[in-house]
């Protein structure tokens, strides 16, 4: 992780600002990234990942770099395509930023807790499926609330903004009230203060919260199908190739389930292909 040992904190967290007032024309996005990897010295691969979103994404202060499932199955990805783990590069994104970034060429893939939807498709193109999560709600252990049904315009519900979330909750929830915040820790904290009822996401992000704080449970079964994807912008069928080939060959080699099993050791590692 190259950026997170050289680069302060601060500097990599202005990237996405200075990177989008920076771009100045299509010529970045619309570079083959096979081709610009054969080329390369250094074949490097950037990705777009979460710093704020425990066991996917999450910045450790003590190393100086983001930690996560995301962030493994990225370097074994990148392992896989370059040659060496040590290839990839990682650049914070949020739920907000990050199709902006993909569609400029500051970033090469999105390994986000992104889900796969027909909207997002007219903006980029998906990998195969590299995570299998289905959106619930957080609620503290004291709460009435004990599943979707239990939502009224009594409630209010926290989302991030740019997510997927709302607009579920929206068709599952009609009458309840949404709140969106920038990410996932303005939500929790929004919901520790009692500025809404529940906060909703994906069942995974949502057990990340509730490893670090204790007091609060999922309430209920997920509610929809969330398929987490790699997103990769139009015009790179070449790369999106080689990193479905990549995923491919993680997954039946048992790396994937290493990986999966290092961070989700209660669950069963599931069969994605």
């Amino acid at each position: 992780m190259k950026i997170m040992k050289k680069r302060p904190l601060l500097f990599l967290l202005l990237l996405p600002i200075i990177w989008l007032s920076a771009c100045t024309s299509g010529q970045v996005a619309n570079q083959d990234i096979t081709e610009r990897i054969a080329v390369a010295s250094t074949p490097e691969i950037i990705w777009g990942v979460k710093a704020d979103t425990n066991l996917f994404g999450l910045y450790n202060i003590a190393k100086g770099e983001i930690e996560g499932f995301d962030i493994d199955i990225a370097k074994a990805l990148t392992e896989e395509i370059t040659g060496s783990a040590d290839n990839a590069e990682f650049v914070e994104v949020t739920s907000k930023t990050r199709i902006p970034l993909i569609k400029n060429g500051n970033i090469d893939a999105i390994i986000a807790t992104m889900t796969i939807s027909e909207e997002r498709k007219k903006q980029v193109d998906f990998s195969d499926v590299y995570f299998a999560a289905g959106q619930s709600l957080l609620v503290p252990n004291d709460s009435a609330i004990q599943s979707i049904e239990d939502l009224n315009s009594d409630t209010t519900v926290l989302a991030v903004k740019g997510s997927t979330s709302a607009q579920n909750i929206r068709e599952h929830a009609p009458e309840a009230n949404i709140l969106e915040l920038e990410n996932y820790s303005e939500a929790f904290t929004a919901l520790q203060s009692g500025q809404g009822d529940a906060m909703t996401t994906d069942n995974a992000i949502l057990l990340g919260i509730i490893d670090e704080n204790p007091g609060y449970r999922l309430a209920g079964a997920p509610f929809t199908d969330e398929p987490y994807g790699i997103a990769i912008n139009h015009g790179q069928e070449n790369f999106l190739n080689e990193v479905n080939k990549a995923l491919d060959t993680i997954i039946e080699n048992g790396t994937y389930a290493e990986i999966f099993t290092k961070w989700f050791p209660e669950e069963e590692v599931p069969e994605l292909n």
